[in-house]
């Protein structure tokens, strides 16, 4: 081989594989800890066979809350999400109600770009479900209902810390008046213990102190009326303690194993052991308030009836309320096929803490409970972003 021979096919194979190395960027893109690396939409895992049609519906509401923002500002605040007006118009394109689902696949395929979430060097994280219990209530107190649901007390102060430094946007803060300061609120035991029995009426009573426990996990519920009506309650706002799960206190101890943890499970025990209840349901000092509504669902944090199966906590922190995400979970769906489908960001949770991170909805009553329950997969998670919108590394 001559030395010139030899030159040119080292120099071809330095070029080709420099214009390899320069689609890196195009592909991948870092901002803070996460990495976000583009695929083709029709490549989301379960593309082809997921029924999209039903995740739009949802987005459709969400669409109602993006048209009322600021067009010209950030979308949840993310660099990453684009500006509301690149929503607004994705918004503006929704395909005609009773589309096809072909017809709603190729608006995605035409309108986004997927980016699947790795955070720092994971690319996995938990997803677990919620749903909408029903249980048995009264308007009035009695012997049988005498637990109470409260309403949001006239002395609880909410306070949004993003409004004094822009690095605590989205971070908030509860309390009471107390002089001149702002003090903690009441926590669970205190409430539990009648803090609030002189100040604030009750909305509801219910049965059952185990059930109220767990409506509070779930954030909202119906409520069977002693006449078979029913009511429907939701979320009103949060005493601002930190939720703590009581699994992993019942794990610590060696109630539960690890491997059998559920919601079913965690009930089971309170049920059995009527002595030990209290204190460890008061080991999770957050304690929520509600309001009765007359939705055909209960709400999520942007204000909308949430849609079973299609409706994703998040931490907003990372992805805005509103937003399209795919989820690919080791999971069996409502006909145990694994879990991957398109969803939309509707809602936010206590628990939801991390990018790659979700609650799923799974509507109401005991299938719901069924699927919500014992649900503790592991999943990916991939967002969908307007071609619109220019993402680059920070």
């Amino acid at each position: 081989m001559s030395v010139y021979f030899w030159f040119k096919t080292t120099l071809l194979i330095s070029v080709l594989y420099c214009l390899g190395c320069a689609k890196i960027p195009d592909q991948t893109v870092s901002t803070g800890n996460l990495e976000l690396t583009k695929i083709p939409v029709e490549s989301l895992p379960g593309f082809g066979t997921d029924k999209v049609e039903e995740a739009l519906f949802a987005f459709r509401k969400s669409c109602t809350k993006i048209d009322r923002k600021n067009s010209d500002t950030q979308f949840g605040g993310q660099l990453y999400t684009g500006l509301v007006k690149d929503w607004v118009n994705i918004c503006a394109g929704l395909p005609a109600l009773g589309s096809n689902n072909m017809r709603y696949r190729q608006y995605l395929i035409q309108n986004f770009r997927a980016y699947k979430i790795d955070d720092l060097g994971n690319p996995q994280g938990l997803f677990t479900g919620y749903f909408e219990p029903i249980l048995k209530g009264s308007l009035t107190k009695s012997r049988k209902f005498s637990i109470p649901i409260y309403p949001r007390p006239l002395d609880l102060v909410l306070v949004s810390l993003g409004d004094w430094r822009g690095s605590l946007k989205g971070k908030r803060i509860a309390g009471k008046l107390v002089g001149p300061r702002l003090k903690p609120y009441f926590t669970r035991k205190e409430i539990r213990e009648g803090a609030l029995v002189s100040t604030t009426k009750p909305i509801i009573w219910l049965s059952s102190d185990i059930d109220a426990f767990f409506l509070h996990i779930q954030g909202s519920g119906k409520i069977e009326l002693p006449d078979g009506s029913q009511v429907r309650v939701g979320y009103a706002g949060h005493n601002g303690h930190n939720y703590f799960p009581i699994g992993r206190h019942l794990k610590k101890i060696g109630a539960i194993r690890s491997e059998n943890m559920s919601l079913q499970k965690i009930k089971s025990w309170l049920i059995g052991n009527p002595k030990q209840k209290n204190k460890v349901m008061d080991l999770n000092p957050s304690y929520i308030f509600f309001r009765r509504i007359a939705n055909e669902g209960p709400i999520g944090a942007q204000g909308l009836a949430l849609t079973p199966g299609r409706s994703l906590a998040v931490d907003r922190k990372f992805f805005p309320l509103g937003m399209l995400i795919w989820l690919d979970a080791d999971y069996a769906d409502e006909e145990g096929m694994r879990l991957q489908r398109l969803m939309v960001a509707q809602d936010t949770g206590g628990a939801i803490k991390g990018a790659i991170r979700g609650d799923v909805f799974w509507g109401s009553g005991e299938r719901a409970l069924e699927l919500a329950g014992p649900m503790k997969a592991k999943g990916n998670l991939f967002i969908l972003i307007p071609k619109t919108v220019s993402i680059s590394s920070d």
